[in-house]
């Protein structure tokens, strides 16, 4: 019983981390997004505001970084992507993702 257990449970450490292989790396920078924006909060003072109060529809972070992948603009589809463009569109010199 005790091998089986063991048996099942290496089978399932594989499977997950071939899993999660198959999915491709993450961001380059996942705190990318946060450093921006919070640089941005305090240089510009124009952040902040929950999404509920913007108009809808609205696009969304999530469907904001696919538009910008499909049009060759980021570096992958994810949201943490968007800080790198942001960094580099915004013209603020406070703003980077800096290692």
């Amino acid at each position: 019983m005790r091998r089986l257990t063991l048996s099942l449970t290496l089978a399932m450490a594989l499977t997950a981390a071939a899993a999660s292989a198959a999915f491709g790396a993450g961001p380059e920078n996942p705190n990318c997004w946060g450093t921006v924006t919070a640089q941005r909060a305090v240089a510009v003072g124009d952040i902040g505001e929950h999404t509920s109060a913007q108009p809808t529809p609205h696009m969304g972070l999530r469907n904001f970084a696919r538009f910008l992948d499909d049009l060759g603009l980021l570096a992958g589809d994810h949201p943490s992507d968007l800080g790198t463009v942001a960094a580099e569109l915004d013209g603020i010199d406070a703003t980077s993702c800096g290692a």
